[in-house]
């Protein structure tokens, strides 16, 4: 089964801390999961600033600059993996360096017939 374990934290915090991961950390543990076989894809993300959200309400389309809520972390980056179960997905995701410093939420990915 594919999940996607979506990467938070607080921008500003995330390279600054004490429990930081560096980058090369990071690509150690994303190769360690391409290794297993269990990586989809993996993808940091630019600054929040960067972001566009769209929405369409009543048939119009409207555009903001910037994150859709105001919160203290960030989605700063993404892995898709696929895992037997939740408890296997759980343990990938609580791995990723960055979860010292922000947090990483687990979904399993819903699949459709397109």
């Amino acid at each position: 089964m594919k999940y996607l374990c979506l990467v938070y934290s607080n921008e500003h915090d995330l390279h600054s801390q004490p429990d930081s991961p560096k980058d090369e950390e990071c690509f150690a543990y994303a190769q360690a999961v391409q290794d297993s076989g269990r990586m989809l894809a993996a993808e940091a993300l630019h600054p929040v600033e960067t972001a566009t959200t769209v929405r369409m309400r009543g048939g119009k389309l409207s555009i903001t600059d910037g994150p859709f809520a105001e919160t203290k972390e960030q989605l700063a980056g993404f892995y898709l993996i696929e895992a037997r179960d939740l408890n296997e997905a759980i343990q990938i995701g609580g791995k990723i360096p960055a979860a010292r410093v922000g947090c990483v939420e687990v979904r399993p990915v819903r699949e459709l017939d397109v």
